[in-house]
């Protein structure tokens, strides 16, 4: 009786364990546990160092500024920034489909907090959701290519690079994040080998609003399309309803968000870095042949299936040297060289690999290595024929994100998260291998290193430390001493007290000026506002009797000075005798009286009064 009783309690205690690893077996309860996990982990180690409810990088300001205007009434395909630039203000590219889940979260909130406490829970709740599909779509993918446990390691690989990835933060509230989610979705979506309908439809509706949110992720969108159309010619009847559905449900999602997103009065218009007529033709077109092809050619020969996928490749090119030959190239290549001198190169996520190896080459390991060892490997496994269809569609995408990757820094997140799929199953391949002879201490050094190896925070770790080690201070271990900064809520807190006008500052200042204050601003650090950009240049760059002239053409009110700003020294290097090294050696012109500011703040406001007045 003692051992049947004992056998009962043991049974009984056992049961919620057993049900907890039953439980981890299946998707959502996995992906709902390491979100929990993730998001606490987020909280406790950035939380108690936050100084301010909105991300850091400029564009999380002006997300916020968009949010507010649209929740004061801005109608939704109004995307002027009516208080930045010349003239009337400038046309932004952003999307309302981000700004419309911020500004409802917002609205929800405002029935329990204060407008400023409403505002700083909804920029933190957003970001961190976002981590639920993230995870969701990773822990899928890692469960269709390795099972199980191939799901559990792309869930853990997704949480340590999400938790050094500054774009799920509280307050970042960019559009890079969903994308981030996106580029997720699409690729579990392709690595569906029973090729379910569903999952491709998922994927062209994911593909779409890719595009519709940013144009950042196009080239990838154009690379999950050639993965479509080449399965489908190699496949032919089997993946025929993959191939429809995607190619429908790209076409039909596509003309939805081009109609509910962009001005009637824009139809026409082709513009290079939002969803435009461009963009939009050239999804449609591609996707409607592609359903055309599927429908009719699938019981074909592989021979003409391959000509058909050519045919819809040459139309689509075709299309694009028709509608849209100027998205050919960057949006960026038709900026102003003096903004390239000193604005573009001077933005990091905008830098090439070899201007990251010349700023810093010890984060190289950071943004580039993890990317690289998984390309190695997928090339590695195909080479020997190892489940070639998953390592082709994983090394077609990782390689167009590692190519964007090598062109502007900032496209390192989306190669640093496909890197996980191919290195999760080269993590359970060394798993097995080690676990076949527990004494084989060569196996089990493979296996943890190919653990390390694969994760992109361990080489930025590694690269920093070599850079302390070789005297590098700006090693990205190190932090900078704090100082005040310019775009400080204090710092430009007399501007809220003074009428409204047009404040001429540092671009980098400026969203600060657009969320603190009612005043305009004339530069912000956005391509589209060129014309503001520039003018602020060749005022500082100007004599001060010129400078009064660009000033007074602007109907400026203030001018901001902010001696530490990289570009106000600049400016004061290559113009000795230009107004901002006046104003550096403490030369004030007559027109510009000063305006009190906090003491110990870094920026010296100036009221302009025209001379004469």
């Amino acid at each position: 009786m003692t051992n049947v009783a004992q056998m009962i309690a043991g049974s009984t205690s056992a049961s919620p364990i057993a049900k907890l690893r039953a439980m981890m077996t299946l998707l959502w309860p996995s992906v709902l546990f390491y979100s929990a996990v993730l998001i606490a982990a987020i909280l406790a180690l950035k939380m108690p160092s936050a100084t301010d409810y909105v991300g850091a990088d400029n564009d999380d300001g002006m997300r916020l500024v968009e949010v507010r205007d649209f929740l004061n009434g801005q109608g939704w395909f109004d995307l002027m920034q009516y208080r930045m630039g010349l003239g009337d203000g400038t046309l932004m590219h952003w999307s309302r489909l981000i700004d419309l889940p911020i500004a409802t979260l917002i609205r929800f909130f405002g029935f329990f907090f204060p407008q400023e406490r409403a505002e700083a829970v909804a920029l933190a709740v957003w970001p961190l959701s976002l981590i639920v599909p993230s995870l969701w779509a990773m822990g899928l993918a890692g469960r269709r290519i390795g099972g199980t446990f191939g799901m559990h390691v792309a869930l853990g690989l997704t949480a340590l690079l999400l938790v050094a990835n500054n774009r799920f933060l509280p307050g970042a509230i960019d559009h890079h994040n969903v994308q981030f989610a996106l580029v997720a979705i699409m690729t579990a979506m392709l690595l569906d080998e029973n090729h379910r309908p569903l999952s491709y439809a998922v994927a062209g509706l994911a593909a779409a609003m890719a595009i519709a949110i940013g144009a950042e992720t196009t080239p990838f969108v154009a690379v999950v399309c050639v993965v479509v159309a080449i399965s489908w010619a190699w496949e032919g009847e089997p993946f025929a309803r993959a191939a429809k559905a995607f190619g429908l449900a790209l076409g039909l999602s596509i003309s939805l968000l081009f109609v509910g997103t962009v001005p009637p009065r824009l139809y026409s218009a082709v513009t290079c870095d939002n969803l435009s007529l461009g963009y939009y033709s050239l999804a449609a077109i591609g996707g409607g042949l592609l359903l055309f092809a599927a429908t009719f050619a699938s019981g074909r020969s592989r021979l003409l299936r391959f000509a058909a996928v050519g045919g819809i490749g040459a139309v689509v090119l075709v299309s694009a040297v028709t509608i849209a030959p100027q998205c050919l190239h960057s949006p960026l290549a038709d900026l102003d060289p003096l903004l390239v001198e000193l604005w573009l190169d001077r933005v990091q996520e905008a830098q090439s690999i070899l201007g990251a190896n010349w700023q810093d080459p010890f984060t190289l390991g950071f943004y580039y290595s993890t990317g690289a060892f998984a390309l190695a490997v997928c090339v590695f496994r195909l080479a020997y024929g190892d489940r070639v269809r998953v390592h082709l569609v994983l090394l077609s995408l990782l390689a167009v994100s590692w190519t964007i990757a090598a062109v502007q820094v900032r496209g390192t997140a989306f190669s640093n998260l496909l890197a996980i799929l191919p290195l999760t199953l080269l993590i359970i391949d060394m798993r097995r291998l080690s676990a076949s002879d527990s004494e084989d201490v060569a196996a089990a050094f493979c296996y943890l290193s190919t653990v390390l190896l694969s994760v992109a925070a361990v080489w930025g770790l590694a690269g920093g430390l070599i850079g302390m080690q070789m005297g590098n201070g700006e090693s990205i271990l190190q932090t900078a001493p704090a100082k005040p900064s310019c775009s400080s809520k204090s710092s430009i807190a007399p501007l809220a007290d003074l009428p409204a006008g047009l404040v001429v500052a540092p671009s980098d200042v400026g969203v600060s000026i657009l969320r603190f204050t009612g005043n305009r601003i004339l530069a912000a650090p956005y391509h589209r506002n060129q014309g503001g950009m520039l003018t602020e240049i060749h005022i500082g760059l100007a004599e001060p009797q010129e400078a009064e002239a660009f000033l007074k053409g602007v109907g400026a009110t203030v001018l901001a000075y902010c001696a530490d700003n990289p570009q106000t020294r600049e400016l004061t290097k290559m113009k000795p005798d230009g107004l901002y090294a006046q104003l550096a050696k403490g030369v004030v012109p007559a027109y510009l009286q000063s305006i009190p500011t906090p003491e110990g703040a870094p920026i010296r406001l100036f009221r302009y009064v025209p001379t004469g007045s």
